[in-house]
């Protein structure tokens, strides 16, 4: 008896201390169950192991399998998590296949707010296809206190800021909504005005009318693209980039280099930008593996002329005379794909800015010319009610030129700078967003070799704090 009360003492002191660290004492009613369990034994937990054969081996195994999931759920919501790279827009730092032990501790893990799901899922259930959590209840957002915060230039796990919504058809649910919106908008209206002539109100309008448009095509066209659904915050994509633009800092992007508060941020180590290559042979295997291109890489050279590539490559490819005939950066770049969406702002991806990045308890003087930057957090991420009309701003019903941020927002980007969908085409991070740290990586397989070729040995645990 005197080693069931030791056993007791220790998981209640250890239990108690979780829930002092996540501040919820709704806890405390497992307690009479702990000490039941070593104690006074009156519940029968494993009432199956005196039942006959059949019974007892199936409950075995339930017995184990429910122990496992909701020890994997409890984990995956307060410790950690597996991330896998599903995109090149972190390479060459961080590579497609790549496996990640995701830290929720470094920044403190969020109480869930969407509690109720299957473990080992984010959205969906496979097989079946449908949603793997239930909506309701939805709690406010909660983080613990973490081990340190977000430091510049860190790697870090987010859910997909515009990931509220998307559209139910699997083919199409990968695709930025907002981003389809505004594209089908502006191809149905076609005619683009001439903004010198008109107040911010009309281009503000204008938009809308757009986006309107757009929404209201997908929705006549539910057959092709499904319904249009959403999802609460825990329970979209994760996404992984480089914070390169902290609460506070006004970032600006000029000739492809970011600059927070006027200095210019170190580059990545292996930073990519795409270059034009003109090919005289094909590029020999041991090559490629060896500068890391991809035939993801190839194809996009075949298909568009340009691919991506590190310095490294630049010089030694440049080198190579007799495999390549000219090589030149790709400065290629389209406005209007830029965020934010509903503004004639003229940015590129790579002259973009400035723009501050809200910070929590920090006011931002609002006006026509930077209502649509702030218009998202302000509205969607903090649950505001915000209008424009004839040029004055309401926030929740009262006219305001000035609002206080709830929270903090980050600024992501990808090291493939020029084929990441990142910040600059969905704007902030907020900070109920962020999920973990990325520390090391636990396998690495190279997806386009197979078997033990495949297995980048190199890579494995290799820490995610040396990749700068």
């Amino acid at each position: 008896m005197k080693k069931q009360w030791t056993k007791f003492a220790v998981v209640t002191a250890l239990y108690l201390a979780f829930l002092l660290w996540v501040k919820s004492w709704w806890g405390l009613v497992v307690v009479p169950f702990i000490f039941d369990v070593y104690i006074t034994k009156k519940i029968r937990w494993q009432w199956w192991k005196n039942s006959e054969p059949p019974v007892r081996f199936v409950m075995s195994w339930v017995d184990a399998i429910v122990f496992a999931l909701v020890a994997v759920y409890f984990i995956n919501l307060f410790f950690f998590q597996n991330y896998v790279i599903p995109s090149s827009s972190l390479e060459k730092s961080l590579l497609t296949g790549d496996y990640l032990f995701v830290s929720k501790v470094s920044y403190g893990p969020r109480i869930p707010e969407t509690p109720l799901t299957m473990p080992l899922t984010q959205h969906t259930l496979p097989v079946f296809g449908c949603k793997s959590y239930i909506e309701w209840p939805q709690w406010d957002y909660r983080r613990v206190k973490g081990l340190g915060d977000i430091e510049a230039n860190d790697i870090v796990v987010f859910n997909y800021p515009a990931g509220d919504t998307l559209v139910s058809n699997e083919e199409y649910q990968a695709a930025d909504y907002y981003q389809m919106c505004y594209s089908f908008g502006s191809q149905l209206v076609q005619q683009r005005p001439d903004f010198a002539s008109m107040t911010p109100q009309e281009q503000y309008d204008w938009y809308n009318f757009v986006y309107n448009t757009g929404r209201n095509y997908i929705l006549d066209n539910s057959a092709t693209y499904g319904r249009i659904m959403t999802r609460p915050v825990d329970r979209r994509e994760n996404y992984v980039k480089r914070c390169v633009g902290l609460p506070g800092q006004t970032l600006q992007i000029k000739d492809r280099i970011v600059y927070l508060d006027g200095k210019p941020n170190k580059e990545p180590d292996n930073v990519q930008y795409t270059y034009h290559v003109k090919l005289l042979q094909p590029i020999p295997d041991d090559m490629m593996k060896e500068l890391g291109i991809s035939m993801e890489d190839l194809t996009s050279l075949n298909q568009n002329g340009y691919m991506p590539l590190t310095k490294r490559a630049v010089a030694e490819l440049s080198a190579r005379r007799d495999i390549v005939e000219d090589i030149t950066l790709n400065t290629d770049t389209i406005t209007g794909d830029i965020y934010p969406l509903n503004a004639n702002t003229g940015w590129t991806r790579d002259n973009y800015g400035p723009v501050w990045i809200p910070k929590k308890g920090e006011t931002v003087r609002l006006d026509m010319h930077n209502i649509a930057v702030y218009e998202r957090p302000i509205r969607v991420y903090e649950e505001n009610d915000l209008q424009v009309r004839g040029g004055k701003i309401y926030i929740n019903g009262k006219q305001t030129d000035r609002y206080t941020f709830k929270m903090d927002y980050y600024w992501m980007m990808g090291d493939n700078r020029h084929n990441s969908a990142d910040s600059r085409y969905w704007g902030f991070v907020p900070e109920d967003h962020i999920v973990g740290k990325p520390i090391f990586i636990w396998w690495s397989s190279d997806p386009d070799r197979h078997g033990f070729s495949g297995i980048r040995w190199n890579r494995l645990f290799k820490m995610v704090d040396n990749i700068k």
